[in-house]
């Protein structure tokens, strides 16, 4: 049985080494920016691609005295065995060629089209009580979940019979969602009059857009969400929000990429486009050997000239940076936040045999000014990459005065690579304290109360029915007035689970009354968020 499970995991190995070797294998000596390829002072003199038969017989000899030896040897799950070994051969070339069994796959490839199967709701874990529980914060429009009657503060008890109480709302998600056209039982104690009830509803295709919402922040100032990457559909979402905002009157726009962690190469070069005319560069890709360099330019002779202020953090990555580093290069638009995350290298999406894949770096990119914005691995694992890599990366460095080569700008202005795009004007992020995450579920343990008439508050704060997706939030709308924050601390002194909350109210009041408003907001009209 080992020697079997043995020569087919080299058997995959090799397989992969041939794919790996046809489309990205990285070059067996480390240079800056680049990854290792593992291998040991006794096999120093093959080729590395060329397989060992020690290496062979390690495996062999390394599987028989796990099952041998192991406490837990009879027990064993070779598919996660198998499953660590490739990941691990892959941690050897980067840290962003990956493998994917067949169920992330699959997960993998409905985020990129944009929509999953589902209920159509967003939901939201909170602690009202000792364990904490998920709770319906909004339905979308037509969706499933708003056909059945699902209301804001509605809890999910249970999941085709499966209690959901203590679990967290990314398990219950996932024990919503399901194959098209498949039924789920939800039972839920409903918000309005704490029945409960089950409900049977039809899973079906639920949009999830790259772009979630566009708005006015003030007269003349546009603001487009594109927050959760680039998929089949980024570039024509974004073509729709500019002619919505554009009908409103907009002459300058806030693009924002925060979190963004990119996508689709080809939307990313489609959406700077948008905004850079015809001839301009946008990046140059190259590949191994030349076989996958590519110089990427606009076509667009009828650019938008609106002024441009693009938003950014340290979760901005991939094809989001590459938006980034072309209108900075260009001077196209004004960079504005923290120093992006740095992943200058571009994946293939590389299906395997029964429903499972890869992603495996096939080339890098470069930015107009020729800036290459990887930041390091060479040196570093993986927790160590992700959590403060790089040349400019960490708790005190994310704004500091990069290092990596110099570059410049069409106007002369000097950038660097070798650690992500440096904004233009760094701003500090806005930190959720733990005080805060805790006043979020008493905030929304008010709310609840006052949408539902048992608490006293102004008749439109009140919630009759489903969500109003026409109405058009404004600035007067759910005003958070000194009797609503009063009216809230005497909620929370009077709830014995959140009486320690009081005195933290008035230090966090600002967070308080947005927090408020965001809550009452989501309860009654149309959701800013898709999930």
């Amino acid at each position: 049985m080992m020697q079997k499970l043995a020569v087919a995991l080299l058997t995959l190995t090799v397989a992969l080494s041939v794919c790996i070797s046809a489309v990205a294998q990285q070059r067996p000596v480390a240079t800056a920016g680049a990854g290792r390829v593992a291998s040991s002072s006794r096999h120093s003199s093959r080729s590395p691609s060329e397989p060992s038969p020690l290496i062979e017989k390690d495996v062999s000899e390394a599987l028989r005295l796990i099952e041998r030896h192991y406490i837990d040897g009879a027990k064993l799950d070779y598919n996660s065995v198998f499953k660590s070994s490739i990941l691990g051969m892959l941690r050897t070339l980067d840290p962003h060629s990956n493998y994917y069994d067949r169920a992330e796959y699959e997960e993998l490839k409905t985020d990129q089209r944009s929509e999953y199967f589902g209920i159509g709701a967003s939901i939201q874990s909170y602690f009202l009580k000792g364990d904490g529980d998920t709770f319906i914060t909004a339905t979308f429009q037509n969706s499933p979940a708003a056909r059945a009657g699902l209301r804001f503060g509605d809890r999910i008890v249970a999941v085709d019979g499966v209690k959901m109480t203590g679990r967290p709302s990314i398990e219950v998600r996932d024990k919503i969602r399901g194959p098209r056209g498949s039924l789920v039982k939800i039972t839920i104690e409903r918000a309005a009059d704490g029945r409960q009830q089950t409900v049977e509803i039809t899973r079906d295709v639920v949009p999830q857009p790259s772009i979630p919402d566009a708005y006015m922040i003030k007269p003349g100032v546009g603001y487009i969400d594109m927050t959760r990457g680039f998929n089949y559909s980024t570039s024509e979402e974004l073509e729709d929000a500019l002619d919505q905002l554009n009908a409103r009157g907009m002459t300058s726009l806030v693009l924002d990429l925060r979190n963004n962690p990119g996508g689709f190469l080809d939307q990313a070069i489609r959406v700077a486009e948008v905004f850079l005319p015809a001839g301009q560069l946008i990046l140059t890709q190259k590949g191994r050997n030349g076989l996958r360099d590519n110089v990427f330019k606009s076509a667009n002779n009828a650019a938008d000239p609106v002024p441009l202020v693009i938003l950014i953090n340290e979760n901005t990555a991939s094809a989001s940076e590459i938006v980034a580093g072309a209108m900075q290069d260009h001077d196209r638009a004004l960079i504005v936040g923290e120093t992006s995350f740095g992943k200058g290298l571009v994946q293939s999406i590389i299906p395997l045999d029964d429903g499972a894949g890869l992603t495996l770096t096939s080339a890098k990119y470069y930015t107009p000014s020729g800036r290459l914005i990887q930041r390091d691995y060479a040196d570093s694992g993986l927790y160590d990459y992700y959590t403060h890599g790089g040349l400019n990366h960490g708790s005190e460095a994310s704004n500091s005065k990069q290092t990596g080569q110099e570059k410049r700008t069409d106007s002369g202005r000097p950038v660097f690579g070798g650690g992500g795009i440096a904004p233009d004007e760094p701003v500090a992020p806005r930190i959720t304290t733990l005080a805060q995450r805790r006043l979020a579920s008493a905030v929304f343990a008010f709310a609840r109360e006052v949408v539902n008439g048992r608490i006293a508050a102004p008749a439109n704060y009140r919630v009759r029915g489903a969500i109003n997706f026409d109405h058009e939030l404004k600035a007067t709308d759910f005003p958070v007035t000194p009797d609503i924050i009063e009216s809230f601390k005497k909620f929370v002194a009077a709830n014995s689970f959140y009486t320690n909350f009081v005195p933290l109210i008035d230090r966090n009041r600002d967070f308080v009354a947005l927090q408020l408003r965001f809550t009452f907001q989501h309860s009654g009209i149309r959701s800013l968020e898709f999930t």
